[in-house]
């Protein structure tokens, strides 16, 4: 089980950080990916960390995104910068077939 929060409202421009929390989950041992589905669209993939490290964007976010875990690899965060109207979705974590329930943001023009 994984639980998303940090989600909310911010303008245009601004920033949130993203986590996500699995008490039985070591996030360095599988790949920990974001997702966002915005209303009428197809879910998609937002950045992957993998277990060693190596982590990958979707082009939409690169070099606005950033995904990390902690030291003790028990939490998995999305900080998110220069957010657009754009990002506006639910936003969810998952390791392999475990998901989150997802957290809003909405991001105001």
């Amino acid at each position: 089980h994984l639980e998303e929060s940090g989600g909310g409202l911010v303008q245009a421009g601004g920033s949130l950080r993203l986590t996500c929390v699995g008490s039985e989950i070591n996030f360095r041992l599988k790949s920990a990916t974001w997702y966002r589905q915005a209303p009428g669209k197809q879910r998609e993939l937002v950045a992957t960390i993998a277990s060693g490290g190596a982590k990958n964007y979707a082009d939409s976010v690169k070099g606005r995104f950033t995904i990390s875990r902690d030291s003790a690899a028990r939490t998995l965060s999305l900080q998110m910068n220069d957010l657009k109207s754009e990002d506006t979705a639910v936003y969810s974590c998952a390791v392999g077939t475990v998901w989150g329930q997802g957290t809003q943001v909405t991001v105001s023009s």
